[in-house]
């Protein structure tokens, strides 16, 4: 099961953390990993773990910001490759602050990269995938679409201070995948989301993001399993919605979160 020997699989935002993750486990299962984000060095250290496992990636540097850098790393896979089977649209940037002390500069930079460098991605992705899939009309292609969204939502009843910004753009990655899964039925396109809940990554551990022991204490009395995430559990369902077992899941969004919800 899950098996994804020779699928093209390109990650966003996968130097570290979840992103990390996520090309590490599409690797092992077997797919070729295109490694991107905005240091290539660190991008080159996850390729070179992945082939010193016996796998097989390379890597470009990627802003999803910048339309012409998605175009440019998408025209050298293509050119590579020759096609895309898998895209785990995982780039994010958290800079909390306070909504009356939000600048129009800083409410752009964050829907910038985690909203419209999703749409950016996808869409290009979508047009290479349907290019190159024969099935076509209501058939199971075989090409997937993962975004990541986050618990911090809205719709759930979960909200964050200092995220107005950030939560805005995770909750229009959900509409946004709803609409594109229903447009891109017909191609033979899956696409879904995952909303994690608190998971251990670089990025909440950063001068002046990390979550305070206060914050992390409340977040853990919320939280049935009682403790915080691992990206690993959040690859384990990337490598699920990659694979074939996954054909009749589209449209979907998955909360990964420790139960966080239900309590």
């Amino acid at each position: 099961m899950f098996e994804l020997k020779n699928k093209i699989a390109l990650v966003t935002g996968a130097r570290r953390g979840m992103g990390k993750s996520h090309a590490l486990a599409l690797a092992k299962q077997g797919a070729k990993v295109v490694v991107t984000d905005i240091d290539l060095a660190e991008c080159q250290s996850v390729v070179d773990e992945i082939k010193s496992s016996g796998g097989e990636a390379i890597c470009f540097k990627l802003d999803v910001s910048n339309a012409a850098e998605v175009n440019k790393v998408f025209d050298n896979v293509i050119k590579q490759f020759g096609r895309l089977d898998i895209l785990v649209n995982n780039a994010g940037i958290f800079s909390p602050k306070p909504a009356l002390e939000l600048t129009e500069k800083e409410w752009d930079q964050v829907l910038n990269i985690n909203l419209k460098g999703q749409f950016l991605c996808a869409q290009r992705a979508a047009k290479e995938m349907a290019k190159n899939n024969p099935l076509r009309q209501l058939a199971d292609g075989g090409r997937r679409i993962i975004n990541i969204s986050s618990i911090a939502s809205g719709g759930v009843g979960i909200g964050f201070e200092g995220a107005a910004h950030y939560s805005a753009s995770k909750g229009g990655i959900i509409g946004m995948t709803e609409t594109l899964a229903i447009e891109w039925a017909p191609l033979g396109i899956n696409v879904n989301a995952i909303a994690p809940g608190a998971i251990d990554t670089p990025m909440v551990r950063e001068p002046g993001k990390e979550l305070a022991k206060e914050s992390m204490t409340e977040i853990m009395n919320r939280v049935p399993l009682k403790r915080i995430g691992r990206p690993e559990e959040i690859s384990a369902m990337v490598v699920f919605l990659s694979s074939d077992e996954a054909s009749y899941v589209t449209g979907a969004t998955f909360y990964v979160d420790g139960g966080w919800l239900a309590a």
